[in-house]
């Protein structure tokens, strides 16, 4: 990468990528509506890079899917780009203003720290329990013969999940109003028409809870209410400190030796809930739609699982296992639940494949066109877990969670969540698509997820 200085960016021509013909409005919309559609036409186009001259939440972008130039964006000093930026911001009014997703600089670094730690070490044989536990009871309220909505059942197990392992909640009253709550609220942006709310501000106007906007206003003041009586509460069990994330920050201290404040827990429990819900039900919906959709793949997985006792194994061997591994791998890269990496706004001008551009451009690294580059990925729509048992792919070639400083911190939870979910159904139960056809994402909120919600039928009980 060759930083520019304002002075030879003032006597250079700004040359930047092709620029796609139709009007932005209708761009826009088409991003909204068809994202992937819209991602795979301008590639076949332009190729590696394009400008997206797009508005409302989205800024004019540079798109880019070459491995080295992510590489050079992800490596440069973070100091050269702000990571926060109008597109971020869409997801303020869910998260708040103090999510660490918002956050840029020290302040993001400093409060990055403090949230890494419940996310590593001995915590994570405790969760393995509890999401095994959970999803084996979301399991057991299906009967043999029944046909079930994938997407919906992973939307209930991941929500226990972390209620429990990051919210520190149980059964109780409180528990369910917190429960149905954020249902609510996730469900109030899942279809694209409903999405455009958090796309465009000028729509945000509270006009009464018959509204769509009213509505969701009254739906998160009432859920704010729970949940600053659940910080209050457990601030004064602080002797008690559990194991869930909430107990870990409540006794956190930034360099300074200051804990959070109320409103700050409560930013970033609705930041790990938006990142870690519906991502992570829907690349679980994804995984047992492949796995049943090519029964090589099926058998080969059980072949493995069936080589150790599951339903009483460490649930930190079952997340060692090589071709579980590579089929969760194979699933976050053929469709990935976000199409991209945290955009980056040039804090001066640079120059990147052989364009200049030009201070104030926000570039965005493509996952999901990167993850779809036949030269790194042959075939690279066919479903493939053997290319992750046979190949590493650099952090710049695969990319599922992001990178640089702005990788997703929930990353090694994910991937343990998703092991052992698929690990604890498919040692318990047969199963079989109700329809054997393929599947195409949609937009749902913010990211994808599989149309129709991958339909299983429960064949047995193992």
């Amino acid at each position: 990468m060759v930083i520019l200085s304002e002075k030879s960016a003032s006597q250079t021509i700004i040359k930047l990528p092709n620029r796609p013909p139709e009007p932005r409005w209708l761009q826009t919309i088409w991003a909204i509506l068809r994202p992937i559609n819209y991602l795979e036409t301008m590639q076949k186009r332009y190729g590696d890079i394009f400008f997206a001259p797009l508005f409302g939440a989205f800024p004019p972008q540079v798109i880019i899917s070459n491995p080295q130039a992510i590489q050079e964006i992800f490596t440069t000093d973070s100091c050269l780009f702000k990571s926060v930026s109008q597109e971020n911001q869409i997801i303020q009014p869910i998260v708040g203003s103090n999510s660490l997703m918002l956050l840029d600089g020290e302040h993001h670094l400093q409060k990055r720290k403090l949230l890494i730690p419940p996310f590593h070490g001995e915590g994570m044989r405790a969760y393995g329990r509890i999401i095994c536990d959970i999803a084996e009871q979301a399991m057991s309220q299906i009967t043999v013969g029944q046909s079930f909505i994938v997407c919906s059942m992973m939307q209930e197990i991941s929500l226990k999940v972390i209620l429990r392992t990051i919210f520190g909640l149980k059964e109780g009253e409180r528990y369910q109003q917190i429960r149905n709550y954020l249902t609510d609220i996730l469900n109030s942006f899942h279809s694209p028409l409903k999405v455009v709310l958090l796309f465009f501000r000028s729509l945000q106007h509270d006009l009464g809870p018959l509204t769509p906007w009213g509505n969701f206003l009254r739906q998160r003041q009432r859920l704010d209410e729970l949940l600053y009586q659940e910080i209050s509460e457990r601030r004064t069990q602080a002797k008690s400190i559990g194991e869930d994330v909430l107990s870990l920050l409540l006794s956190a201290r930034d360099e300074v030796g200051q804990p959070m404040t109320d409103v700050e827990l409560r930013d970033q429990l609705m930041t790990l809930l938006f990142a870690g819900h519906e991502t992570t039900s829907s690349a679980l919906a994804w995984s047992l739609y492949w796995i049943h959709y090519m029964p090589e793949v099926r058998e080969k997985l059980l072949q493995e699982l069936n080589s150790i006792d599951v339903k009483n194994a460490d649930p930190m061997e079952i997340s060692q296992l090589p071709y579980l591994n590579a089929v969760c791998c194979e699933t976050l890269r053929i469709y990935p639940v976000f199409s991209f990496s945290f955009p980056r706004i040039l804090q001066t001008s640079m120059q990147l494949m052989g364009y200049n551009l030009p201070k104030g451009m926000t570039l965005s690294p493509c996952i999901y066109l990167t993850h779809n580059r036949p030269d790194i990925y042959p075939e690279p729509k066919r479903f493939n877990p053997e290319r992750f048992l046979e190949c590493k792919f650099s952090p710049y070639e695969y990319l599922p969670f992001g990178g640089g400083n702005r990788r997703c911190l929930g990353m090694a939870f994910a991937m343990f969540e998703m092991k052992l979910v698929l690990a604890s159904l498919l040692s318990r139960y047969t199963f079989t698509l109700a329809e054997k056809r393929p599947l195409l994402p949609v937009r749902r909120g913010i990211h994808t997820a599989p149309a129709k919600g991958v339909h299983l039928v429960v064949k047995s009980k193992v």
